[in-house]
Formats: C-alpha cells, sequence, structure tokens
C-alpha cells in the first residue's frame, strides 16, 4: 500500500482529535475520547476510528530523511547536498530540514559580491517547499530527493 505526502497518519489524527476534545471542552460541549476520534474519522472520510486506524499510516510521511542525498534550489541558485538535520514541527506538516551543500553556494545577487552558504536550516512542508519566501515570491528553498 502506498501513500502520498497529503495523507494523514494515525498520530495526526489522534492530535486532532485532541485538539477537538479540548475547542468542544472550552465550549462547554464535553466530548469523550472515542467519540472525538469517530468524528475525526468521519471529518477524513472514513467510516469510523476503526476504518481510519487500519488504513493509515502510523507514522508522519517525511519529504526526506537525514542521509538523503538531495537536490534543489537556495534563494534560487540550484544545489545538491546531503540532508544532516530534520526536525517535524508541533503542526505535524512542516519540517525544520538542515542541508549540506556539497559545493558552497553563492546567494550574492551581484557579480561584485560573494557571499556563499556550505550549510543551511529552514522549515519546509510535506512538499519539500520552504514557507519563507524572498520579496520576489520565491520560496527560498526548494529540495527533492535526488
Amino acid at each position: 500500500m502506498s501513500f502520498s505526502l497529503d495523507t494523514p497518519s494515525v498520530m495526526t489524527l489522534k492530535s486532532e482529535a485532541k485538539a477537538l476534545r479540548e475547542e468542544r471542552a472550552v465550549a462547554g460541549i464535553p466530548l469523550s475520547h472515542g467519540a472525538a476520534l469517530e468524528e475525526v474519522a468521519k471529518l477524513h472520510g472514513y467510516r469510523d476510528w476503526n476504518t481510519a486506524s487500519a488504513k493509515l499510516p502510523e507514522r508522519v510521511a517525511v519529504p526526506v530523511q537525514v542521509g538523503q542525498r538531495v537536490k534543489g534550489t537556495y534563494l534560487s541558485r540550484p544545489f545538491a547536498g546531503i540532508v544532516v538535520g530534520l526536525k517535524l514541527l508541533a503542526d505535524m506538516q512542516h519540517y525544520e530540514v538542515t542541508v549540506k551543500f556539497d559545493r558552497p553556494v553563492n546567494v550574492s545577487k551581484f557579480d561584485s559580491m560573494v557571499i556563499e552558504r556550505q550549510r543551511v536550516r529552514t522549515t519546509i512542508g510535506l512538499d519539500g517547499i520552504s514557507m519563507a519566501h524572498t520579496s520576489d515570491g520565491e520560496p527560498h528553498m526548494r529540495v527533492t530527493r535526488a
């Protein structure tokens, strides 16, 4: 069975159920843990929690892994390198990724100036595209498996 990067994990649905319970508690509408799981499963299109937990992966999909060769662009400059760090963020949809480039990347827009980066850390989504953008709207980093 294969899953896309958009497929939520069992852990993601459990986190959503917990948030739903907390939201309902604040509104004065208590909700049991089981009822929250059932509701979240239905919101994701499953008949019930048991069906969802049987069909979904246990873990979260990752766009890249530590030690993996990657390629892409950093500040619109092409690069190849290796992932040396990866941290799942609390929303379970974004990662803090650290990439060591094979060759330093000159990030200066001016030919007369050299500003090289050998190792960078940025936040990317499951699609491998950074959340931060340059002033012209281009993502700081686009990373894919090499």
